[in-house]
C-alpha cells in the first residue's frame, strides 16, 4: 500500500463494522479526529466485562507510519459512571479511562483500505472491516 497518511485517514472517515470470532465491533471515525466505538461480545465469557466496562468507547484516533492508532477516552455506558443521591454524577470510569490512555493506545497496522474494505493487523490477527452507509 501507498497511501500517505492523510490519504489513508480521509478513506477512514465514516462507519465501519468489524467481525471477530468474539466480538462485532462498529466504529465511526469523525473529521474531527474522534471515534464513537461499540463493541459487543459474542463469546458468553466475554459478557462480564461488556456489562461491567459497557459497549461503547469514545475517543481520539490518528494515522502514524500507516498505524491506526486509538486512544480511549470515554466508558460512558459503564456501570462506574454512577449518580449518588447527594453529589452529581461521578465519572468514575471516564477518570481511570483518561488516565490511563496516556499510557495505553490501541494500534493497528493499516494493510488495505479503500472506499469500502478496511484492513488492518495488530499482534496477533487480522481484521476486516466493511464501510457501513
Amino acid at each position: 500500500m501507498n497511501l500517505s497518511d492523510i490519504e489513508i485517514e480521509v478513506l477512514l472517515f465514516g462507519k465501519w463494522r468489524f467481525n471477530t470470532d468474539w466480538e462485532n465491533i462498529f466504529i465511526e471515525f469523525k473529521q474531527d479526529m474522534t471515534y464513537e466505538q461499540t463493541k459487543i461480545q459474542t463469546f458468553i465469557l466475554s459478557k462480564p466485562s461488556e456489562l461491567i466496562v459497557g459497549n461503547k468507547f469514545i475517543g481520539v484516533w490518528y494515522i502514524n507510519d500507516a498505524r491506526l492508532c486509538l486512544i480511549p477516552k470515554s466508558v460512558p455506558k459503564s456501570i462506574f459512571n454512577f449518580q449518588l443521591p447527594i453529589l452529581p454524577r461521578v465519572y468514575l470510569a471516564d477518570i481511570i479511562t483518561s488516565i490511563t490512555s496516556a499510557f495505553i493506545t490501541e494500534k493497528y497496522e493499516v494493510i488495505e483500505v479503500n472506499r469500502s474494505r478496511f484492513l488492518i493487523s495488530d499482534v496477533n490477527k487480522s481484521f476486516v472491516g466493511i464501510k457501513i452507509s
